[in-house]
């Protein structure tokens, strides 16, 4: 395809790590998942970091590890304020933990949480806010961790897609009390599959490590909170304190995310570069709404709404950029509400409608970027979309 999706960042660095792993025999969890996830938590800048086999089981375990806090856990009926748009999976373990999930709409403009409507979106009962950063432009963060600290509420950061996002000079996914990541093909690094879950408080971090693994305490450090060691018991490794989960990653994908973490400013720095190009061709078109840059994008791809005051037939626009040989897809996973899953949620609608995830869905759609030089691509979609658009 002339301009892919997404293609792969791998060299023959990745593959020497994969080999010099499979040699030393240790396939399961171990010594480089481990000093990948110290690795990992230290360029952002956070205390502990919990590796998992996908962004969508960090979002499960960073969810389950607040129903057992010791002190205020969330509990089944409380509600979570979220946006409208993001993947299934910052949704479903909300859902299946009983949650509550009170939809807020996005700004058109950046595709991230509308945060002039949190206000609206605040009850009794309200626990814990999830901020989505879409596609690497980094949500309000700072407001909405402010407006969590003022109103006592957990702030789970889904940083799935914005890996390397900054706002006011600090990284996204480093806001909440828990932050996750995710490290699939098209992420802005990649472990074949793989996420993790960042977070500075001890407590978060022993009970993410239990859950991850089967709820035992094997993984624990010594002088856990979550437990009395017992003497010299013989089922002690084999002791179960929560109800857990096996998302554990592979130890070849901790030794490619070393590899790649390496390579990561380099990598963001070459996206931002074809960002630029992108704006610059497509500045001042009121034919497009695209996504305004909120702090420091880290561009995961390049979203396009076709404005519905010109009229443009989305079906002529699809089938010119398929006739072009150029990849698109919808934005992120689009509005939830429009989705079937959504007869299974507990949910309502702040504001009783989501306009703006609406027009997203039904006349948006983004295509790809990659740390590669695609400026021959971006020019090249710039001149399909003209004549499309006429």
């Amino acid at each position: 395809m002339f301009y892919e999706l997404a293609a792969s960042t791998w060299g023959p660095e990745e593959i020497e790590a994969i080999r010099r792993t499979m040699d030393s025999g240790r396939l399961t969890m171990g010594e480089q998942v481990a000093s990948f996830e110290q690795e990992f938590a230290r360029y952002f800048g956070m205390r502990y970091g919990v590796m998992a086999n996908s962004g969508s089981s960090a979002n499960l375990i960073a969810l389950a590890a607040l129903f057992y806090k010791k002190d205020r856990p969330l509990e089944r009926a409380d509600e979570v304020i979220v946006p409208a748009i993001s993947w299934s999976t910052t949704f479903h373990p909300l859902q299946q933990y009983g949650l509550k999930l009170r939809f807020v709409d996005v700004e058109l403009e950046t595709l991230n949480m509308d945060v002039r409507k949190l206000e609206r979106a605040l009850t009794p009962k309200t626990r814990m806010i999830v901020a989505v950063s879409i596609l690497g432009n980094p949500a309000p963060l700072d407001v909405i961790q402010k407006f969590a600290q003022q109103h006592g509420l957990y702030l789970l950061e889904d940083n799935c897609e914005s890996m390397d996002a900054e706002i006011e000079g600090r990284k996204t996914g480093t806001f909440g009390n828990v932050n996750t990541f995710s490290f699939f093909f098209s992420h802005h690094i990649s472990t074949m599959e793989g996420g993790i879950v960042l977070t500075d408080d001890p407590e978060l971090d022993h009970l993410l490590r239990s859950i991850r693994a089967h709820g035992w305490t094997r993984d624990l450090p010594p002088g856990s909170p979550l437990f009395e060691r017992r003497s010299a018991d013989h089922f002690e490794e084999y002791r179960f304190i929560l109800p857990g989960y096996n998302v554990r990653p592979l130890e070849i994908s901790g030794a490619i995310g070393s590899v790649q973490l390496k390579k990561l400013p380099g990598m963001t720095a070459q996206r931002r570069r074809n960002l630029a190009l992108f704006q610059e061709l497509f500045a001042g078109d009121d034919r497009f709404i695209l996504q305004r840059e909120n702090g420091k994008s880290s561009c995961f791809s390049f979203t396009v709404i076709l404005n519905p005051a010109r009229n443009t037939n989305r079906e002529r626009v699809f089938a010119a950029l398929r006739q072009a040989d150029i990849g698109f897809r919808m934005i992120t996973g689009g509005c939830f509400l429009k989705h079937d899953v959504i007869r299974y949620y507990n949910y309502d609608v702040v504001d009783g409608g989501v306009p703006n995830a609406d027009l997203a869905h039904e006349r948006g759609f983004f295509v790809g970027n990659y740390p590669e030089d695609l400026s021959p691509q971006i020019h090249r979609l710039r001149e399909v979309l003209d004549r499309a658009c006429r």
